[in-house]
């Protein structure tokens, strides 16, 4: 097995961070300090070096520091088997970009040179609220296996919202719907096949782990009327058949995008929504963990794991049985924590890392 890591970042003018820079060695990174310091704004930060909007989802203009709004950059070295510079920000008022290696490159890219998992306290309530974020979360995961799962999901938004325009505008002439409904059968078709080679990989990484953590079962549901559908030929005749109910709803009602993501507590049999806070929040890392355990396995590299205020929901045993799983997966685990006993089990194991804030500016007192 092969350890990638971050070996350097370096913020400018991100969020609350004036400037910070942070020298690293691989261990997992322990961050600390009062609330509203800035250290979830660090793991946005490393959590913006891989495709999309980062664990916030915020556009480019909210990240860049207040009152100055110049801009902003992240610039990151990747030590392993194969190193990178990163580097990705944004001007005032200008679009974000990227540049790998000196060199401009779409955000797809960053999926191949680093794989990434993180949970946050906002996903707390993934198993009661809607599917929309269960998806969100499950198509994450997805694309940790399958990178060019981010593509075939825009792609297919992309064609969608043609569909549903020429919906709304009560288009009646099937030859307007045949090319758009193609893209998105074709499209739907890997989504669908990308979730499940996913789910596979969870169920198995789960199954086969010893872990402190309880295990769920999951299912992968569709919405009514698309539980058979997988070719693209499926997806092509339904989108089809579905014409008029759709029209009279302005919106396409069938396809990946109406999916939801069910999990059973294992050991109880218990639905993850009817589950106490803590069950569900236990169920939440350990499906995490298992991801990460299943590309360690799949590809040889753990990713870097994301655990922003974890410690804090954990008693000091089940804390101590998630740092060992962590340091077990020689993974670089980003964590935050209010103070530093959170961390005391890890000892030497992690770089320790206080964070501050300062007349109104984050200050980071380590490496």
């Amino acid at each position: 097995m092969s350890a990638l890591y971050l070996s350097s970042l370096v913020l400018s003018h991100f969020r609350s961070h004036r400037q910070a820079r942070l020298v690293l060695d691989g261990r997992p990174v322990a961050l600390h300090g009062p609330n509203g310091a800035g250290k979830t704004n660090i793991l946005e930060a490393v959590s913006l070096l891989s495709p999309g909007r980062g664990l916030r989802r915020a556009s480019a203009e909210e990240i860049a520091r207040r009152p100055e709004r110049l801009g902003w950059k992240i610039k990151a070295e990747v030590a392993g088997d194969l190193t990178h510079d990163l580097e990705t920000g944004a001007e005032a008022a200008q679009p974000r970009t990227l540049r790998i290696d000196g060199k401009p490159a779409p955000q797809t890219r960053l999926a191949r040179i680093l794989r990434m998992v993180w949970l946050v306290p906002s996903q707390d309530r993934l198993w009661i609220e809607g599917a929309e974020g269960r998806r969100r979360f499950f198509d994450r995961m997805t694309m940790s296996f399958t990178p060019d799962h981010a593509e075939a999901v825009l792609a297919y938004d992309k064609a969608m919202r043609e569909r549903n325009r020429l919906l709304k505008d009560m288009v009646r002439n099937a030859h307007w719907y045949d090319a758009v409904e193609a893209q998105m059968a074709d499209n739907a078709s890997k989504i669908v096949a990308n979730r499940r080679a996913a789910l596979d990989r969870i169920a198995s990484a789960q199954a086969n782990a010893e872990t402190a953590f309880p295990t769920s079962d999951l299912a992968l549901g569709e919405a009514e009327g698309g539980e058979a559908l997988v070719s693209p030929d499926d997806f092509a005749a339904a989108f089809a058949r579905f014409r008029s109910r759709d029209m009279a709803a302005g919106r396409t009602l069938i396809g990946p995008h109406r999916s939801d993501i069910a999990a059973v507590y294992g050991a109880k049999g218990v639905p993850a929504p009817q589950c106490s806070t803590g069950e569900q929040k236990a169920l939440l890392i350990s499906l995490v963990l298992a991801n990460a355990r299943a590309l360690r396995e799949d590809t040889g590299t753990a990713p870097l794991v994301l655990l922003d205020e974890v410690a804090a929901h954990l008693d000091a045993t089940r804390r101590a049985a998630l740092f060992d799983e962590i340091c077990a997966l020689d993974t670089q685990a980003w964590m935050t924590g209010t103070g530093p006993e959170l961390f005391a089990e890890l000892g030497a194991r992690a770089q320790h890392i206080a964070v501050t804030e300062e007349h109104g500016e984050s200050v980071v007192h380590g490496p």
